[in-house]
């Protein structure tokens, strides 16, 4: 092969390389949104050529979409939903197995128990009170300590949490109180709380940043946002209820049926590696590698001790049976979706 014969080989065998190597990923994701780009950056640095599409939304909104499109799947990843809904999915056969490098090294509470997982998880949050100290010192009110506490009637009105259909941490909420009181005293506890709820929300961090601005001085949520907003300023605590708490995991997963399966498996094991751990670090107390982990300002310590012994597998078998009698005695004050 003639000097020119093979430098034009050899420019096609790159066009052709790059070609293949170039992939749009479309990724649902119930992700805190301002840590979208970041995690974008990151990724697309590490594997050129292959572009990250968000669609963002509540994990409630998230799984239903999910479902909904079943026989016609629009997605080719899951990035950071709850474990709770990646587990609906698998048992509705929506999601392809993989096992992304370096999975071996973390938690196995993070790793589905299937080989290869059909789910990782990857850091995990935990429900907070956010409670407005400039707010409850205007109405000479305590700061509530327990989840018992919130059903006291000096809080009436003042309490906003999410809507557990809608947001993932409000399932989690309910999930664990379920869990931690037994069925029957739980949802006792829920009728109490509600007399002192003002509305529920359609996001999880949307109480936290009520909580903030003061227009409910106590907000039922999850320790990130409160430490953010802590470390921006606002007149908050987070506050880690004496009971303990729930908790659940920001998970992903391949959508079965992808037509990108290496480029997804590449989101999967950007995922899982040292260098996506040291962002979640910087947001987040509790890792799938837990030798990662560093302390991130205003997020109480400790909280690792606080975290119920959660049973994923029961909270998402029964979700919906669980959606549909919240829904049934609550769901009146929930705010207007937009």
């Amino acid at each position: 092969m003639n000097a020119k014969l093979l430098a034009a080989s050899v420019a096609l065998s790159a066009i052709v390389s790059t070609a293949a190597a170039a992939a749009e990923l479309t990724v649902y994701t119930a992700l805190e949104a301002d840590l979208l780009p970041v995690y974008k950056k990151s990724f697309e640095a590490a594997n050129p050529g292959i572009t990250i599409n968000w669609v963002r939304d509540s994990t409630g909104v998230i799984t239903a979409k999910l479902l909904a499109e079943k026989d016609n799947p629009q997605a080719d990843v899951v990035l950071g939903t709850a474990a709770t809904s990646l587990l609906l999915l698998q048992s509705e056969g929506m999601l392809e197995p993989y096992a992304p490098a370096g999975v071996e090294a973390l938690d196995v509470r993070f790793v589905d128990d299937e080989t290869p997982p059909f789910w990782v998880g990857t850091n995990a949050w935990a429900a907070a009170l956010c409670v407005n100290t400039v707010e409850m010192e205007k109405r000479n009110l305590p700061i509530p300590a327990s989840w018992a506490d919130l059903t006291k009637p000096e809080y009436k009105g003042l309490i906003v949490m999410p809507n557990p259909a809608s947001s993932g941490t409000g399932f989690l909420d309910v999930s664990s109180w379920l869990q931690m009181m037994s069925e029957e005293k739980g949802w006792a506890f829920m009728d109490a709380l509600h007399q002192n709820i003002a509305t529920y929300t359609h996001s999880g961090s949307k109480p936290c940043t009520l909580a903030a601005s003061g227009e409910y001085p106590i907000g039922v949520s999850f320790e990130f946002r409160a430490a953010r907003l802590i470390n921006e300023g606002a007149p908050l605590v987070a506050v880690i209820p004496a009971e303990g708490i729930g908790w659940d995991m920001e998970a992903s997963a391949i959508v079965a049926g992808t037509d990108e399966v290496d480029a997804a498996q590449a989101l999967l094991d950007w995922a899982v590696s040292d260098a996506a751990m040291a962002i979640y670090a910087d947001n987040y107390a509790i890792l799938a590698r837990a030798d990662l982990e560093k302390p991130v300002a205003n997020i109480p310590a400790g909280i690792r001790e606080k975290l119920i012994e959660n049973d994923f597998a029961w909270a998402a078998n029964n979700r919906a049976r669980i959606l549909e009698e919240w829904q049934k005695r609550y769901d009146g004050k929930s705010e207007a979706k937009s």
